[in-house]
């Protein structure tokens, strides 16, 4: 039986909490443990992230989204096939969620639009998950579930939302993000070991982004056999301008004065990932 087809309606995690067991994913190996009742994560007192809530949280509509739509660098289609992959969440009030769900289809976080987290939210709300810190995993890592992904290269950016809007443009290629530089820590990056992975850093006035990335993908290629490299596209074409603002990938495409599909092609072609890997 694939995995796939055991996690398809619930996670490993969620089935393991449900006959006493902690389910973790260590090496790719996994591991089982007994359940510490006393920890709160299990408790059925309190409604943590989980597959259930995020079906419950599906966003309403892609009103975030409607920027990229006009401007034609997709089509609504495409917006409500990215909403479906990534999993799409959103607010009572109607801010974007996205949620960070794991190799395992075992949710661990959302990540609120306006840089706020799920998880801060349900320890305000409930005194006794104080000390529930959730471990965060890279936007879009439950994608490697998909059949047919063995061999396809993997891409990270920072924003969530720009990860979904590549996703469409580029679908030979698997887009996931980060959320925050503080997430660039290498053990987060475990579960793409001995996949190709490239980063596309925003730029910066000082290019430290571009460097912090640079080092960790020299790390990841130690560590995990990763194939990694990091993207110059942004450093050799973006405007002083451009930098003082950060912008990304999806950014200068919107940006572009010819076809906003592509910053570096006038075609209407089919775009493909920007070219101009700097390696060591």
């Amino acid at each position: 039986m694939k995995l796939r087809d055991l996690i398809e309606r619930t996670s490993l995690k969620a089935a393991g909490r449900r006959i006493g067991l902690d389910i973790q994913v260590v090496d790719g190996q996994l591991r089982t443990r007994a359940l510490d009742p006393d920890d709160p994560r299990y408790s059925t007192d309190f409604v943590l992230p989980s597959m259930r809530m995020v079906e419950a949280c599906r966003a309403r509509d892609l009103s975030a989204f409607q920027p990229f739509i006009e401007a034609g660098l997709l089509t609504e289609a495409q917006m409500q096939h990215a909403a479906k992959r990534y999993h799409l969440g959103q607010t009572r009030s109607g801010l974007p969620m996205y949620w960070m769900i794991d190799e395992m289809l075992d949710p661990q976080d959302a990540h609120i639009a306006g840089d706020r987290w799920l998880s801060t939210l349900l320890r305000q709300r409930e005194p006794l998950l104080r000390g529930w810190h959730p471990t965060h995993c890279l936007y879009g890592l439950h994608l490697l579930l998909e059949e047919h992904v063995p061999q396809r290269p993997v891409a990270i950016v920072e924003s969530e939302q720009s990860a979904t809007v590549l996703s469409e443009l580029f679908p030979e290629t698997l887009w996931m993000a980060y959320a925050t530089p503080e997430h660039l820590d290498i053990e987060r990056f475990a579960p793409l070991a001995g996949r190709t992975v490239t980063f596309y850093p925003r730029t910066d006035p000082g290019m430290s982004h571009f460097l912090l990335c640079e080092e960790l993908a020299a790390d990841l290629r130690r560590r995990y056999a990763i194939a990694c490299s990091v993207d110059s596209t942004l450093e050799e074409h973006a405007t002083e301008e451009q930098r003082d603002r950060c912008i990304d990938l999806v950014g200068m495409m919107m940006e572009a004065p010819e076809k906003p599909r592509s910053p570096l092609k006038g075609s209407g072609e089919a775009p493909e990932p920007p070219k101009g890997e700097r390696r060591e």
